[in-house]
């Protein structure tokens, strides 16, 4: 068949692929540059989504956890694993009892395909292995794996890998601005172009592209920035890095004071990750880091650790938007499961995480399931 997919992110890039190994034509059309929106702003981890089992979302998180370990073995040059510490303090909206529930079934879920098991730590190990960490009410701690990636990068070595194929045809800074159920779509410039399938994979844009075609919505987006900041980790030694006595890459994943919400502290390209937030937003806003998340950041990391930082020690700030299925009046509980929409010819996806791009591309009406 000779298939159109909308959206260069790591999901279109993903579902190109996969599509031209099962020996389709593929033609993707992004309207700036493939991996150069919502994919490139991520937290740059490759990972289950511990904080995801609150929400019971155990399949999401089962067959992300599968996912994380084959994009570490396929691209181990960008992909790797990273131990992460929980350091538990006296005033943690969630008790100590949860974070091992949730650790021992995560690890559990990841089965066969788990990069490492998850340890209890007493306040003595923790503080030895975390001595930037602030002490004081200190109670205890644990240490589990995800995966970390360079997101831009490994997003551009998918493409490649999907050129190696034959019938494959990248359209750049070409906009789709009308689609229809047959198969037919129209570009900026006025021309159309005739498809046995259409998939709308165009990620935040997806339910806009359908509004705009008159084409009824299954789906409601939510819309959900998340902002970043970089440090040079000269500033904050030690705070996130690579271990004296392991030699193995760590961060930290932790809880904002006096909220549910968690946020990360990572190393990333000699220098710490710091992130994220969760703001609503629309399709038309501009996508940066306010004054308020920058603060809101800073605050939540001057709150854990001892050396404090400032605006003035921040290299760098992004932000990007999750395209959230709408279910919860909450961003922070809303669903990271994704959705799939058909309307005879034209397929459309709505949400999907950047660790389950494959599978998500495995699970469309004009793929076969295969196990990997």
């Amino acid at each position: 068949m000779n298939i159109a997919v909308i959206g260069g992110g790591i999901n279109g890039i993903m579902t190109a692929w996969e599509l031209l190994k099962q020996g389709h034509s593929v033609t993707l059309f992004e309207k700036g540059k493939v991996m150069q929106q919502t994919s490139s702003a991520s937290s740059k981890l490759l990972h289950g989504g511990l904080r995801y089992l609150e929400n019971f979302e155990f399949r999401l998180v089962k067959e992300a956890l599968k996912e994380r370990q084959w994009w570490i073995q396929q691209a181990p040059h960008l992909a790797q694993p990273l131990k992460l510490y929980i350091p538990i303090y006296q005033n943690n909206r969630r008790p100590a009892w949860i974070y091992k529930l949730g650790l021992w079934l995560y690890d559990l879920l990841a089965g066969r395909k788990n990069i490492g098991q998850h340890q209890s730590l007493t306040q003595q190990q923790i503080h030895q292995a975390c001595p930037e960490l602030k002490t004081e009410n200190l109670v205890k701690g644990f240490s589990y794996y995800d995966g970390q990636m360079d997101d831009y990068q490994l997003g551009l070595w998918a493409l490649e890998q999907a050129k190696k194929q034959p019938s494959l045809i990248i359209k750049e800074h070409t906009e789709v601005t009308k689609i229809d159920i047959q198969g037919n779509l129209t570009l900026a410039d006025g021309t159309t172009n005739s498809f046995d399938k259409i998939i709308n994979i165009a990620g935040p844009w997806a339910e806009q592209l359908l509004k705009e075609s008159n084409i009824k919505s299954n789906y409601t987006l939510d819309l959900v920035s998340g902002s970043h900041i970089l440090v040079e980790s000269n500033v904050i030694p030690a705070s996130a890095g690579i271990s004296n006595k392991t030699n193995e890459k760590f961060g930290y994943f932790l809880e904002i004071l006096n909220e549910r919400r968690m946020f990360f502290v990572l190393p990333y390209q000699g220098k710490t990750l710091i992130g994220t937030t969760e703001q609503r937003q629309t399709i038309n806003d501009n996508i940066q880091p306010s004054e308020q998340e920058i603060d809101y950041l800073i605050n939540a990391y001057n709150h854990y650790f001892k050396t404090p930082i400032n605006k003035q020690n921040i290299v760098q700030s992004f932000a990007g938007v999750r395209p959230l299925i709408k279910s919860t009046d909450n961003p922070t509980k809303a669903t990271r499961e994704y959705a799939i929409q058909q309307n005879k010819n034209l397929i459309t996806v709505f949400g999907g995480k950047w660790t389950t791009a494959r599978q998500l591309a495995l699970k469309l009406p004009v793929t076969l399931k295969k196990d990997k």
